[in-house]
C-alpha cells in the first residue's frame, strides 16, 4: 500500500499532496492518467469521497483534467495570450494626477502550501515571502495586491516599508522580470476582501494571477484582486505578424 504525508491535514488534503508530490517530482508523467478512484481507495486505504473530493479540488485548482467515462488526467500546461502587461499601480494613479497610498496588512515569512510550492517550482519544499497590501486611490481602495515572493533572489523583502516603497518599484530594483504569466478571472468577493476594499461580499472584482520569472527561476506569485466597478485592465500592443 502507498503512504500518505505523515501530517495532521484532513486526509484528502493529504491525498492531495500525494498526488501533487507525484507530478512535482516527475515520477508521474505530464499526460499521465491516473487510477480511478476505486484503485486510489485500495491504493491508501481512504474513502472514496474522500478520493472524490480530493481529485474534484485539484481539478478545480487545474492541475488535473476529468473526462466523463474516460478517466482523469494530469493537465497539460495551458497556453495563455500576452494581453496585459507588468504595470505600477503607484504609477498609474498619479499619472491620472490622482493621489496614491498603500497600507501593509501582512508581511511575513510563511511555508507555502504544496500548490504554492509546485507554482514556484521548487526542487524542494522551502519557505516564501508573503505580503498583503491595500491600494489606494484618492483614499478609495482598489486593489488587494497578494504577493509571494522568493527570498533566494530578494532576501530582505520582509525587511522593507511597503506603506512607503511600492512593492513593484522595489522588486523590479531586486530582480527584474524576463518572463511573466498572467491570468484574468472575475471572481465574486469573499468576506475578507470585501471589507478590505470597501464593498460588499459577493461584488464582482478582477483577479489577475501574475507569476514572473528571473532567469529560469520564479521570483513571485502575486494575486491583484481589482474592485471591477472601479478599475479595469487592458494594455495596447502590436500583434506579431506571425500570429
Amino acid at each position: 500500500m502507498n503512504t500518505l504525508p505523515d501530517t495532521a491535514s484532513p486526509l484528502y488534503e493529504k491525498v492531495k499532496d500525494y498526488i501533487l508530490t507525484n507530478i512535482g517530482t516527475g515520477r508521474w508523467s505530464k499526460d499521465r492518467k491516473l487510477p480511478s478512484e476505486n484503485e486510489f481507495v485500495a491504493a491508501l486505504g481512504v474513502s472514496r469521497m474522500t478520493i472524490h473530493r480530493a481529485l474534484r479540488e485539484l481539478t478545480s485548482a487545474g492541475f488535473l483534467i476529468r473526462l466523463q467515462g474516460v478517466g482523469t488526467f494530469i493537465a497539460p500546461p495551458r497556453p495563455q495570450s500576452a494581453l496585459i502587461e507588468i504595470n505600477n499601480i503607484a504609477a498609474e494613479i498619479l499619472a491620472r494626477g490622482n493621489k496614491h497610498r498603500s497600507e501593509v496588512l501582512v508581511l511575513e515569512k510563511i511555508m507555502p502550501a504544496k500548490e504554492l510550492a509546485l507554482s514556484f517550482e521548487f526542487a524542494r519544499r522551502s519557505s516564501v515571502y508573503h505580503s498583503v497590501v491595500v491600494n489606494f486611490e484618492n483614499d478609495l481602495p482598489v486593489q488587494l495586491e497578494e504577493r509571494f515572493v522568493n527570498p533566494s533572489l530578494i532576501p530582505d523583502y520582509d525587511k522593507q516599508d511597503f506603506s512607503k516603497t511600492a512593492t513593484y518599484d522595489y522588486l523590479m530594483q531586486k530582480t527584474p522580470a524576463t518572463e511573466v504569466e498572467h491570468i484574468i478571472s472575475a471572481i465574486p468577493a469573499d468576506a475578507e476582501t470585501a471589507r478590505h476594499l470597501g464593498i460588499d461580499a459577493g461584488s464582482c472584482c478582477l483577479l489577475l494571477h501574475r507569476r514572473t520569472w528571473t532567469g529560469a527561476i520564479v521570483a513571485t506569485i502575486s494575486k491583484l484582486t481589482y474592485v471591477g466597478s472601479r478599475y479595469s485592465l487592458g494594455s495596447r500592443y502590436s500583434p506579431s505578424k506571425s500570429g
